[in-house]
């Protein structure tokens, strides 16, 4: 079976999406001093980019913070240095002074998740200020149109060392997250090859089905499920449900 004795680390599936966050990280760390240090992985929501940044910032012992769409450039920094344990000063300059120099002087790098947000409140500069008063390793999670929304800001987009395109949920990634979400029940390989086929790319819409297949298949007794036992059950796509005729 395609699904037994696949790797997951920590209780996270070891997926595609996962190895391309960390590669895009260490490109960013290991790089020579004349390349910019910002990196950027990017793509549809699902994709499980959020999951995977957070599994890398503990790998890296990076510092890590998600982007609210009401923050402002003052909460950005509050919570860049909550996640640093350090106390804020009164201002935003002193605020960005104590957020680099703990940067540069840590040697840890830093992840903003869903920088998209940041984008919207025209917060980019302060992130590439936070970049060349520190140097540090960043990396940046977001939608699939970031690329596109930062060329807006030139000597921002030009200081992105490398973009990343997350990659579409595979069989393979299917096979990894099944015993985490379906632990009480063998899946065939021709249902999780469905399952990947009506994702429509979705990590997360995968997760989702493997997790009801694993109760449905609980509570009937069933300990093995392929495509033809599982019939035409419903499975999560996404799309709202169509309404009944009576």
């Amino acid at each position: 079976m395609l699904n037994e004795q696949t790797p997951n680390v920590n209780g996270v599936a070891d997926t595609a999406n996962l190895g391309l966050c960390d590669v895009a990280l260490e490109r960013a760390i290991d790089r020579t001093g004349s390349l910019p240090g910002m990196v950027c992985l990017y793509g549809p929501s699902g994709f499980g980019k959020s999951v995977a940044a957070t599994h890398v910032a503990c790998r890296r012992r990076a510092y890590y913070v998600q982007a609210k769409s009401v923050w402002t450039k003052k909460h950005t920094l509050l919570a860049i240095l909550h996640e640093m344990g350090m106390q804020p000063g009164r201002t935003i300059p002193e605020m960005l002074d104590q957020a680099a120099e703990e940067l540069a002087v840590s040697a840890r790098p830093l992840i903003i998740d869903e920088m998209d947000h940041l984008v919207d409140k025209k917060a980019v500069e302060l992130i590439r200020d936070l970049y060349e008063s520190s140097q540090a390793p960043i990396l940046l999670i977001g939608e699939e149109q970031i690329p596109n929304k930062l060329k807006k800001w030139e000597r921002f987009h030009g200081r992105v060392l490398s973009w990343v395109p997350a990659q579409p949920v595979t069989l393979e990634d299917a096979a990894k997250l099944a015993p985490l979400y379906a632990p009480a029940v063998e899946i065939a390989e021709d249902l999780l090859a469905h399952l990947v086929d009506i994702s429509g790319g979705s990590v997360r819409r995968v997760a989702v089905n493997l997790e009801l297949i694993n109760d449905t298949s609980a509570a009937s007794g069933a300990s093995r499920v392929d495509k033809a036992s599982w019939g035409r059950r419903q499975l999560y796509t996404g799309e709202a449900p169509k309404r009944r005729l009576a």
